[in-house]
């Protein structure tokens, strides 16, 4: 631990003694000061056991001094080394008394002790305490590396990181999941800070949270008593060597981290990063076969495609999988996204200045600062890349395709609660497939996520948890947008970031992967038109053909089908347009539609003969009544719209 002034009063070779304050000798000294200024505060930094002589001060001079002694405790002054036998054999009353009302420990510093020797003690302490915290923070890098390879894995990690920390630890998911926690009841505590999760994720790495302040659970390890109200201390710290963050690290103590805790953390970074990250060769080559698999099963090749599988996607080829495909709609706000996101992701994430400081009560603080930290160099070129989940549930599931980033490490939390700007708009089709191949390693399922363009193919076992929490996440974005179902016409303004679409197949087997496609495709297009998020293939067939008629090509279709006619009716010369409308909404039948309009039945005779006269086409056609059926309709939704 750092020099106290206990200890330098129990320093044999400096001979102090105390005038005042015996009840804060427990406080640390950051670096012992001399100075004669009647006013040294403005070169204070706090922490300082300041050393005078008294030359240049009104020592006896009560009220001097108590201006003087108060100033000092208001810059963070920890002590006072008074030189006795100098320009005064003892401590002027007038400063003791001072010292004692503001409660500032006064020292006295015999003749024969210079302030040399108190500054060298304190130098030399300092620079011990320093060597004992680096050298606990190799012997703690060392256990965790150990760990991090074993067996366990990042389980074992974060037991000898709470061990190292003397509190607890956590590792979340891509998705903001808790996967493994340390001790076992951490698990708890870890769920409560999902929002915080969340609100760092959506931040571009490297970032970091603190939340809560000193005492309470963290610093003993123990679980508290009262799990639902711990006021311990908890820094969240992303994990990943790009802007995308692959999971998150939380670490829970009862007072702000040590140096030597702040090593281990460091290296517990590191090492769980470079878990979640694979290299750039691996990551290319799996791009490359999932992309040849699932050729071979387009083309009718399942045979080959399960060959060529082996063991990293067989598994899924054998049993029914459901097809997946989603697309961001080009020009709407998360497109801008996605294209700002590949290019973040080839770009070097930020450098982060470190800080340290503690929120206090329950409040947070945010820092996009990182202190020290082991470079890498993962990552592979722009998008998503192929990705591939068959974990155990331990550990951060690795995302999609990172640029290179020179460097990655742990961020010294700003805990004087530095504020940063606003975060990123996320890349929707990164978020989706972070989602799947997280949901899918914490049951060990196998899933094939293939970018195509500015698509995604997935293939995910049918009933399985990757399929499942697709559905969760489009669910979760649609109450985001306040509606099930939002038709998109052609004055409705996009959804800012949630212009996702997805469509899913029914279950389907290897030799049917070229149908499967194509039901995800009709039923994107589906989802697509009737401003749906999701819809599965089932659905297809629900519900009305009419929202399918939104788009701006049928609308053009019918708009030049029936120009003709609005321009007649709009000379005054007869209501065409209703007329057929009636005609063809009563099947034909001349006395219930003139009925309607109010026309005897040899009107509007008259008047379906001047239809096919200016449209050139017979109303005898199923197809041509129909297709002006079809037209009436859209031009009408459009006129609702």
């Amino acid at each position: 631990m750092p020099p106290t002034l206990a200890s330098l009063v129990r320093h044999p070779g400096l001979k102090l003694s105390v005038l005042a304050g015996e009840d804060r000798l427990e406080t640390p000294v950051r670096w012992a000061h001399v100075s004669e200024l009647a006013d040294p505060v403005p070169y204070m930094d706090g922490g300082e056991l300041l050393l005078i002589t008294a030359m240049q001060l009104k020592a006896e001079d009560p009220d001097e001094m108590s201006r003087y002694v108060r100033r000092l405790v208001g810059a963070g002054v920890v002590g006072l080394g008074f030189a006795l036998g100098v320009k005064y054999d003892e401590v002027p009353p007038a400063l003791a008394e001072a010292a004692k009302e503001e409660g500032l420990p006064l020292l006295g510093v015999p003749r024969r002790t210079p302030f040399i020797a108190i500054s060298k003690a304190v130098s030399a302490a300092i620079a011990a305490d320093q060597y004992r915290a680096v050298t606990a923070g190799f012997e703690a890098q060392r256990e965790l590396t150990r760990a991090a390879i074993g067996a366990e894995g990042p389980a074992a990690l974060l037991a000898r990181l709470a061990s190292h920390v003397d509190g607890w630890a956590a590792l979340y998911d891509a998705s903001g999941s808790v996967v493994a926690a340390a001790p076992d009841w951490a698990a708890r505590r870890a769920a409560r800070l999902v929002t915080d999760v969340e609100r760092l994720r959506s931040r571009p790495g490297p970032a970091s949270i603190v939340v809560g302040g000193g005492g309470g659970a963290g610093a003993t390890g123990a679980e508290p008593a009262d799990d639902t109200a711990v006021a311990d201390r908890v820094e969240l710290q992303s994990l990943g060597t790009g802007r995308r963050t692959r999971g998150v690290l939380a670490v829970g103590t009862g007072a702000p981290l040590g140096t030597a805790e702040r090593y281990a953390v460091h290296s517990a970074v590191a090492l769980l990063t470079l878990t979640t990250e694979r290299s750039r060769a691996l990551r290319e080559a799996e791009q490359r076969l999932g992309a040849a698999v699932l050729r071979m099963l387009l083309a009718g090749e399942p045979d080959h495609a399960r060959a060529v599988a082996g063991r990293l996607y067989g598994g899924l080829l054998d049993a029914p999988f459901r097809m997946l495909v989603a697309e961001v709609p080009s020009g709407g706000a998360a497109h801008q996204a996605r294209m700002a996101s590949s290019a973040a992701d080839e770009a070097p994430a930020p450098a982060q200045a470190p800080a340290d400081a503690t929120t206090a009560g329950t409040g947070t603080s945010v820092s996009t600062g990182t202190g020290v930290g082991t470079g890498t160099g993962t990552g592979a070129g722009t998008g998503m890349g192929i990705g591939r989940s068959t974990g155990s549930g331990t550990g951060a599931v690795p995302g999609t395709g990172p640029g290179t980033v020179p460097g990655t490490g742990a961020t010294m939390a700003a805990e004087a609660g530095a504020a940063v700007g606003e975060p990123e708009p996320a890349d929707p089709l990164a978020t989706l497939a972070d989602t799947m191949e997280a949901a899918a390693a914490r049951t060990g399922e196998s899933v094939l996520v293939v970018p195509d363009g500015e698509r995604l193919i997935v293939l995910a076992p049918d009933g399985g948890s990757a399929v499942e929490a697709c559905a969760e996440h489009a669910r979760a974005v649609e109450s985001r947008r306040g509606t099930k179902a939002r038709p998109r016409g052609r004055g409705a303004a996009a959804p800012h970031g949630d212009e996702l679409v997805i469509g899913l197949s029914a279950p389907a087997g290897p030799i049917a992967a070229a149908a499967a496609y194509r039901q995800a495709e009709q039923a994107l297009s589906v989802a697509r038109r009737r401003g749906r998020m999701l819809v599965e293939h089932e659905q297809v067939a629900a519900g009305s053909v009419l929202p399918l008629l939104a788009d701006d090509a049928v609308r053009a279709f019918a708009d030049g089908m029936l120009r003709a006619l609005y321009e007649h009716d709009a000379t005054g010369r007869g209501d065409l347009v209703a007329s057929l409308r009636a005609w063809l909404s009563r099947h034909g039948q001349w006395d219930a539609a003139a009925a309607d309009l109010g026309v005897h039945r040899h009107t509007l005779r008259y008047r379906m003969r001047r239809v096919e006269e200016i449209l050139g086409r017979s109303l005898d056609d199923p197809d041509v009544r129909m297709e002006l059926w079809l037209a009436l309709k859209a031009t009408a939704s459009c006129t609702s719209t």
